[in-house]
Formats: structure tokens, sequence, C-alpha cells
């Protein structure tokens, strides 16, 4: 097709032998499979999606543990060199074939098993995580008290171990390390004898924790309320739950840095230390933390652009979303640490000691620092529902891709997308229960260590392979270019190519050369437990030669015949509106 004809086209001019294909058409929605009310709805999903708990919890620990201020020299290269492709790239896949990510891999199907892998990892993850997000569920409700429960060692789940929050280490003729190892805060008994009524370890299950499955219950609600009818309910309830962390973040930080002994905790987060640059482990930790913030392999950006209008500009989405995403990370950091600073001035801890990271840091450092605040309550209620939002919106978007996945491949069951959703929710509620246990928050820490930290960066390389050298990174691009109408820098191909895979080989060595054995409050697991937890991460990636095998076997030919037949898109392959399939046959002919 010239450039004159594919001109005419977009303005509605009807081509010879395709008299249906007017520009109402072209541009109407999949009214059957749905699309987002308006771009914002997808934007604010996406923004959803990426900035999670881990934003919180994860980021501000591992930026001071890694050289502070330097720690960003890594981090933002990444982004640009590896982030934002992996999150272009992904968009177009959704937005392009208007599909999820089972049927997605039609682009090439000798790989169809990747899309039954992301399947697997998003329902081993989601059975957990909900877990997670009803702790602040459980911290809400008990911040509603006069009193808050973690203040004090008053109560009956306290031990005579606990140190009571504000006492100076000095007065207690005790060391730092002593303070560490030999005391426990209020907050930290409240987490794990009150809430999670912890056992000695995963050999000890134990039974159902009652109050804590009422939470995850509750969690799995409000889930279901919001997505039962798909991108319709999502995209309206995305602009209060994607929008107000922000307002909440704000506030903490306006509150966080006008404490005494703050900005002492904000030059432990950011002072930089050059030196640790030419630490492996750094740019390691970068490459990951860049990864898993944005999600890229899970299946739910595929699934969010899938949702698009055909012609969207997806560009400028995937450069403004994970820039977002990460200025997020930082601002966090500056709301955690200011706190921390206070907590250190208060005690007399070193801002050193008292910084940690993961659930730590969510539920036992920061609720306890809380307690030293005027008006407490107020501010554990602020938190733990900025908390809540920040993996509810997460959680929108994997269960969302599960659903949508079985709706693609089964196109008579949309009709019934409610029922799917609730039976859905439903069978991973009950997976769940392994995780309201004694011993649940040691399931929770060995499936969250194991079940996706090499699997969703094989099937990113995965992806980055068929669109770089299968499917012909010229072909996507050239596919891209006629969706988004706009020409691309060579940089994109160059990136795609040659950048991005290098970047994810570098990401999948390191996590498997600095991975260690999985622990819990320096508790150490049994041998057996981490042979779970590594059948859990080879559950979803067996999926991918299981799929290379039974693609070629049900194929004809020879051996090689097979091969390269599988190599190439399926019949199915292309826009999913019939008017835009013809167009892109035409502009590709």
């Amino acid at each position: 097709m010239s450039t004159a004809e594919f001109t005419e086209l977009l303005k509605g001019r009807v081509p010879p032998g395709n008299s249906q294909s007017t520009l109402e058409d072209k541009w109407k929605d999949d009214s059957e499979r749905g699309n987002w009310g308006s771009k914002t709805e997808f934007i604010l999903s996406c923004l959803g999606y990426a900035i999670g708990i881990g934003n919180v919890w994860r980021f501000p620990y591992l930026c001071y543990r890694n050289g502070g201020g330097a720690f960003l020299v890594p981090y933002l290269l990444i982004l640009a060199l590896c982030g934002i492709p992996l999150f272009f790239m992904e968009t177009t896949l959704g937005q392009f074939a208007s599909t999820s990510c089972v049927t997605l891999f039609r682009i090439c199907p000798l790989f169809k098993g990747t899309g039954f892998a992301i399947l697997i990892v998003n329902v081993i993850c989601t059975v957990y995580y909900n877990v997670i997000i009803s702790y602040p569920i459980y911290f809400l409700v008990m911040s509603l008290r006069s009193r808050l429960p973690w203040e004090d060692c008053d109560h009956e789940w306290n031990t005579d171990k606990c140190l009571k929050i504000g006492t100076k280490l000095d007065e207690m003729g005790n060391s730092t390390q002593n303070h560490s190892t030999l005391w426990k805060t209020p907050a930290d008994e409240f987490f794990h004898h009150k809430i999670l009524q912890i056992s000695d370890g995963i050999e000890s299950p134990g039974t159902i924790v009652w109050e804590l499955l009422l939470c995850n219950v509750a969690s799995w609600i409000i889930v279901f309320l919001c997505i039962m009818n798909g991108v319709k309910s999502v995209g309206k309830v995305v602009y209060f739950t994607a929008t107000f962390p922000f307002v909440i973040l704000l506030v903490l930080f306006v509150r966080g840095i006008t404490l005494p002994g703050a900005w002492e905790g904000i030059r432990f987060y950011i002072s930089p230390q050059w030196d640790q640059l030419l630490n492996i482990k750094v740019w390691a930790d970068a490459a990951v933390q860049i990864f898993y913030s944005l999600g890229p392999g899970w299946g739910g950006i595929v699934n969010m652009a899938s949702y698009n209008r055909f012609h969207n500009n997806n560009k400028w989405d995937s450069i403004f979303v994970p820039t977002v995403n990460c200025g997020t990370s930082i601002f966090a950091g500056f709301v955690v640490f200011s706190v921390l600073g206070f907590m250190s001035h208060k005690t007399g801890v070193p801002v050193s000691t008292v910084a940690t990271g993961g659930p730590g840091l969510a539920f036992v450092t920061y609720p306890e620092a809380i307690t030293m605040l005027p008006l407490p309550q107020l501010w554990a209620v602020l938190f733990f529902f900025m908390l809540y939002l920040l993996g509810m919106d997460s959680l929108f978007v994997q269960i969302e891709a599960l659903i949508s996945s079985v709706t693609d491949a089964y196109p008579k069951l949309r009709k019934h997308k409610q029922c799917v959703t609730g039976l859905s929710c439903f069978i991973m509620f009950l997976g769940s229960l392994f995780c309201v246990t004694n011993g649940g928050m040691y399931v929770v820490q060995l499936l969250d260590w194991y079940a996706a930290s090499t699997s969703v960066i094989l099937i990113c390389i995965v992806e980055i392979l068929i669109v770089g050298w299968i499917y012909d990174c010229t072909a996507f691009i050239r596919d891209l270019e006629f969706m988004i109408e706009e020409k691309l820098h060579v940089w994109w191909k160059v990136s795609w190519k040659y950048t991005t895979p290098s970047i994810l080989m570098f990401i999948f060595v390191t996590t498997v050369a600095f991975n260690s054995p999985v622990t819990y409050n320096g508790l150490k697991y049994p041998d057996w437990a981490l042979l779970v937890g590594w059948f859990a991460a080879v559950a979803s990636m067996i999926c991918i030669p299981i799929g290379v095998v039974h693609t070629l076997a049900k194929s004809r030919g020879t051996l090689i015949q097979r091969f390269r037949k599988s190599l190439l898109p399926s019949s199915s392959w292309g826009p999913a509106l019939e008017a835009d399939h013809i167009a892109w046959k035409q502009y590709t002919a």
C-alpha cells in the first residue's frame, strides 16, 4: 500500500473491494470485549498496577543500602535502557492484537506455553498477595481504638522481652546490638503475636487465625466488587484508588519533614556513596527493582493495553507511567526516612539500625514510629489505608489478566464474566487459606521469594526474543507505526534488538547468582520447604518447553519444517477489529 493510499484510508475513504470498512467501523469499540472509557482510565490503571507496596517498603531501603543517592544512577539508567522499552513493547503487543497473555502468543505459536506460564505465576502470587494486603485491613480496624494496641507492652500477647517505645537505650543500660537481638518492640509483638499468631516455623502450620481469615475474606469481597464488570468497573474505581495514595503520601511527607530528627533520616537516605557504583550487586539490585516495580512479564500490562482503542498513541503512555512510578519510589523514600529519622531521635537508636525493608518496615518499624506522633490514630489510618489501596490496585490488574485470558480463549464466557470472576476469586481464596494459619507468614515469604523471582524474567526474555528476532523487530516497528500513525526513532529498534535483551540476561544471571535460601526473621527454612519454593518457580517455567514440544508434535512435516512453521505468526494474528485488520493487511502488502 502506498503512502497516499494509506492516507486516504485514514481519512475514511473506502478502499476498493471493502465497502464495509467505513470510518465508523474503523474506530468503533470492541463492544463484546470492552474498552476503557477514556485514556485517563488506562493511565490510572497502569499507575495503580505499577505503583504498589514495593514502592514504599522495598525501594527506600534498597536505595539506602546500595549507596544512597548514588543508587539513582544505575536505577534511572536501567529505567531508560530496559524499563521503558519493556513497558512500551508490552503495551504495543496488547493494544495491537487486543488480546490477553495466552492468546497473545499467536505471534509465535512455538512459545504459546509462555502464556500459560504467565497464568500460573499470576495465580500463585495472587493467592498470597491478597493475604499481604489483608494485614493493613487488620491494622486499620485496630487503629480506630482510643489507644493504639501496639503502643505499649500491657497486653496478653506481649512477652517479657517487650521494650516500650520511646525508652532510651542508655536508660536501659543496653547496647544497640542488644536492642536488636534481645528486645522486641510492642509493634513487633503486636504484628507477630497478635495478628499473625506466628508459629515456630513452616513445619508448624498450626490452625487458621480467624481474625486474619475475616480480613482476607473482606479483601476478596472488595476486590470482586471492584472488578466484577471488568474494565467498565475497574476504569471507574481507579479514579479513587490510584490517585488517593498520592494524596496520603503528600500528607505523610509534609508531616514527616516537620518532625525533629527527620532530616537526619533523610540524610541517611540520600547521602551518596559513589564507591558503591563499582559493586555489581548494586547494579543488580537496581535492575531487579526496576523490573519488579513496573511489572512486565505478568500479563497485566499486556491486558490493560488490550482494552485501548487501536490507534491510541501508547508511546507517551509508556514513558509517562514508568517515569511517575520511579518518581513515586524516590518520593516514598523521603516519607519513610523522615519518620525513621524522627524515631531515631526519640529512641536514641541509630537510623542505620531502625532502617529495614519489606514487611518489617510496613508492619513493624513504621507503625512503631507512628505511635510517637501526636494523634497517632490519624496517621495510622492514613498509612494503612494507603498501603491497602496500593496493594489493591496491583491485585485488580493481576486478577483481570487471569479473567481476560479465560474469556479471550473462550469468548462465549464473556457473557458470564461476573460468574467467571466470582469463581476465580473463590478458588484463589481457597488457596490463600494456607497463608492465614499460624505458619502462614512462612508460606507467604516462601512463595514471594521463589514463585516469580526467575519466572517473570524468563517470560520477558522470551517476549523480547520474539519481538526482536523471531517476528523481527522491523516488522514489529512497522506494525507499531501503522497503529500509532507515527514514525519511531531508531533507538527503539536498537533497544528491543540488543540493549533490553542484554540487560534482561544480566538480570536473570545475577538473580540466580545472588540467590540465597529464604529466611524469615532470621529463621532458616528446612530443605523440603526450599524444594517446595523451587517447585513453585519451576511450575510456571516448565510450561514454556512443554508448549514447544506440544506445538511441534501437533504440526506436520519434518522436524525442521515444523519448527520453521511454528515460528511464523498464526493466521489469526493481527488487529482484532475487521476494519483495522483489513487496513493492516493492505499496509503490509
